[in-house]
């Protein structure tokens, strides 16, 4: 089982990347976050991997830190969740904004991740929901303290109401409203939102 690659960037892609360790060339897959931490080719770089057996071969994949290998192996303990599909969620978002997503029930959130229908985003939410909530997995207290307080006032409900309705999701909303000043009218609010949300869309 190779746990982890240390050696000279040979080679990266939008896909893949290959790593030198001991005169042998190692070829991995990754999420485009993974990929953008290594550095140039030829200099030295680490990533930890996870070994897909397949009936036609195997496949590795690498991860930039251990968090995000945590990650993807807790996504495909989904059933019908494949490592193709957890390279492309780990792609689409942080880990903790995926821990948030599972957290909030935003089945509408993951859904955004190239190849994931909405059966499957809710059958992750579903299966690992109650995981993320009571098992104290991922750092993200603050940001599930700022859902939870999102709609203290009646102008932040209509605020998130009416960002689900210009296509964020619920929990986007929320957590966008939550970090606003909640004491002013709701077209404020909704303008300071929509500020915040083009600086992570």
């Amino acid at each position: 089982m190779i746990y982890s690659l240390n050696g000279k960037l040979l080679f990266s892609d939008h896909i893949s990347a290959v790593i030198e360790c001991g005169g042998v060339g190692y070829r991995f897959i990754a999420s485009s976050k993974t990929l953008a931490q290594l550095p140039p080719n030829g200099n030295n770089a680490f990533v930890y991997t996870y070994m897909n057996f397949k009936q036609d071969g195997v496949d590795l994949i690498g991860f930039y830190d251990e968090r995000e290998l945590e990650a993807f192996k807790l996504i495909i303990s989904v059933n019908g969740v494949g490592p193709k599909l957890g390279v492309a969620i780990l792609s689409e978002f942080t880990v903790d904004q995926l821990y948030l997503y599972i957290a909030s029930g935003d089945a509408k959130a993951i859904s955004k991740a190239p190849g994931v229908g909405s059966k499957s985003a809710q059958r992750i939410v579903l299966e690992l929901k109650d995981k993320i909530s009571s098992g104290g997995i991922g750092d993200f207290s603050n940001e599930v303290s700022t859902v939870a307080h999102s709609t203290d006032t009646s102008a932040a409900k209509d605020a998130i109401a009416a960002l689900v309705q210009f296509g964020y999701s619920q929990s986007e909303a929320s957590l966008a409203v939550g970090k606003c000043d909640k004491s002013k009218p709701c077209e404020d609010i909704i303008r300071e939102a929509l500020k915040l949300l083009s600086t992570v869309y």
